[in-house]
């Protein structure tokens, strides 16, 4: 089986993270082939972000016929629907791959992102997935999706400090973590904060060997036509 997994920034140290977590979650014997765009914003932060890195994803998509399944690395969900319209494969968010498996194991859950203009996006895509009424919160860290490539200790803790006051404020029992950037934070803060801290790379790794697996292939009926 052969993943594609697009960072659709052009920030390579980010891919590189994105593509460790992915080859780690991903079964032995499936191929990750982890790239990012070449063309668009270095992050992803807001409509504006969203909007412009759409053609370089595609450009990449479509360099990679022969993929299996397709997971797009921003928690924004950017660019999935296009995708879909240009391959059969199955195509999988990250964003989305993290709300339907925190809802999977807890009856609530909060998201930790980068900045606070990001929030109304975020808050959008839940509602069209019809997992609002699961998501307790979406909370802003304020740190740049950059900074998430300096492993400043002090970065970190904005991010801890969000996800206390969710297990305090909002009475969460899982955390999604709101950025592909965020991926090699998963497990030491599951462990720190003993509940299920949710990667998005890792559980749309998985969903999408699973449909492969499944033989299930995106509809061409009508809307991905």
């Amino acid at each position: 089986m052969k993943l594609l997994v697009v960072n659709p920034n052009t920030t390579a140290s980010m891919t590189r993270k994105i593509a460790a977590a992915a080859r780690e979650a991903a079964h032995p014997e499936t191929e990750i082939i982890a790239t990012n765009s070449q063309v668009g914003p270095a992050s992803i932060q807001g409509y504006l972000d969203v909007s412009t890195c759409v053609p370089g994803l595609l450009d990449v998509v479509k360099d990679y016929p022969d993929a299996d399944a397709i997971v797009v690395a921003c928690f924004d969900d950017t660019g999935v629907d296009a995708v879909r319209c240009v391959t059969s494969a199955p195509v999988i968010g990250v964003g989305e791959a993290a709300y339907h498996a925190a809802s999977m194991i807890s009856p609530k859950f909060s998201v930790i992102t980068t900045l606070s203009r990001s929030l109304a996006g975020l808050e959008a895509n839940l509602l069209r997935y019809g997992l609002d009424r699961r998501c307790v919160k979406v909370r802003a860290s304020d740190v740049p999706v950059l900074k998430l490539e300096e492993n400043d200790p002090k970065s970190v803790d904005k991010i801890r400090a969000e996800i206390r006051a969710a297990i305090d404020e909002d009475r969460a029992e899982a955390i999604v973590l709101g950025c592909a950037g965020m991926t090699d934070l998963m497990s030491h803060l599951s462990e720190e904060f003993g509940l299920p801290v949710v990667d998005g790379v890792a559980c749309a790794v998985t969903f999408a060997e699973a449909l492969v697996k499944a033989k299930l292939k995106t509809s061409k009926l009508c809307s991905y036509a």
